[in-house]
C-alpha cells in the first residue's frame, strides 16, 4: 500500500502540488488525470522518490520513503516498474540490454535468468525477436512497448505509466491499454497511469484521481467519474482547458 499524506510541492514560486492526501491499495488500476502542466508526472515521480516533496511524507508498505536509508530506498524501487513518457531507452543500447540493464541493477538474477527475463518479457509485449534491435530502428509505439517490457521484467508489484499512450495512433493505444489490463491481471499488481487520453482512463482504470489547481478534484470509481455532475470535472471531459474553476 502507498500512503501520501499531506504532499505538497513547488518550483520557484509555483505551487504544483498543493497538500495532497490519499492511498493507493494493492490491486488497484488508478488513472491520475487533469490538464497538461497541472503535476502530474511531478506526482508520479515524487510517488516513487525521484522527486523529494518539500512537505508531508509518502510511505510505501509502512516505510516512509524520506526518512530510510538509499539502500532501503532502492530496495523498495526494485518493487516498481516505472514505464516513461518518451520510453527513455539509450540509444547506444540494444533493446536486450536496455532491459537487461535494469535487472542488473535492481535484481540479483544471474545472467542466464537475465537473458531468461528478457526474452519473457518481449514475448509478453509481442515484441520478441528485437532483442538485437537499436532503438532507432523502432517505431515510437514499439518504444512504449519496450519500456514496458523493461518494466514487467523485474516482476514489479507496482506499475508507474507515465503517459503511455501519448502521440500513438488509435490501434498502438488500444495495443498499449491491453497490455496494461492484460498485466495488472495476470501479474497481480497495483497499476497507476498518469494520462490525459479519455480512451486510456475509459478501457484501463478502474479509479481516477483528478487534480485540479495543484489539489484533488476528483477521486473515485471510474465510472462515477465519467457521469460526474462536478463542473470541472464536465469541462475537462469535454475538453474545455480554459475552466479555471
Amino acid at each position: 500500500m502507498i500512503s501520501i499524506n499531506n504532499i505538497s510541492k513547488s518550483f520557484s514560486d509555483k505551487v504544483i502540488l498543493d497538500n495532497l492526501s490519499f492511498t493507493i491499495n494493492h490491486g488497484d488500476k488508478i488513472a491520475i488525470i487533469g490538464q497538461s502542466g497541472i503535476g502530474k508526472s511531478v506526482l508520479l515521480k515524487t510517488i516513487i522518490g525521484l522527486l523529494r516533496p518539500d512537505n508531508g511524507s509518502i510511505t510505501i508498505d509502512d516505510q516512509d520513503i524520506n526518512k530510510i536509508s538509499f539502500k532501503k530506498l532502492q530496495k523498495l524501487r526494485s518493487k516498481f516498474g516505472m514505464v516513461f513518457q518518451f520510453g527513455a531507452l539509450f540509444d547506444s543500447m540494444t533493446v536486450g540490454e536496455n532491459i537487461g540493464l535494469a535487472l542488473q541493477k535492481l535484481t540479483n538474477c544471474d545472467r542466464f535468468e537475465i537473458n531468461e527475463r528478457i526474452s519473457n518479457s518481449l514475448l509478453e509485449v509481442n515484441m520478441e525477436n528485437t532483442q538485437d534491435k537499436m532503438p532507432s530502428e523502432l517505431s515510437g509505439g514499439m518504444k512504449k512497448r519496450v519500456g514496458i517490457a523493461r518494466a514487467i521484467a523485474l516482476n514489479p508489484e507496482y506499475m508507474l505509466y507515465d503517459e503511455p499512450t501519448t502521440g500513438l495512433d488509435p490501434i498502438m493505444t488500444d495495443s498499449i491499454n491491453r497490455l496494461i489490463n492484460n498485466f495488472h491481471s495476470n501479474g497481480n499488481v497495483t497499476s497507476v497511469v498518469v494520462t490525459h487520453e479519455m480512451k486510456t482512463v475509459r478501457d484501463a482504470s478502474e479509479r481516477v484521481i483528478m487534480l485540479h489547481n495543484g489539489k484533488i478534484q476528483f477521486d473515485g470509481t471510474t465510472d462515477t467519474f465519467l457521469n460526474s455532475n462536478d463542473p470541472t470535472v464536465v469541462a475537462f471531459l469535454n475538453g474545455d482547458s480554459t475552466y479555471k474553476g
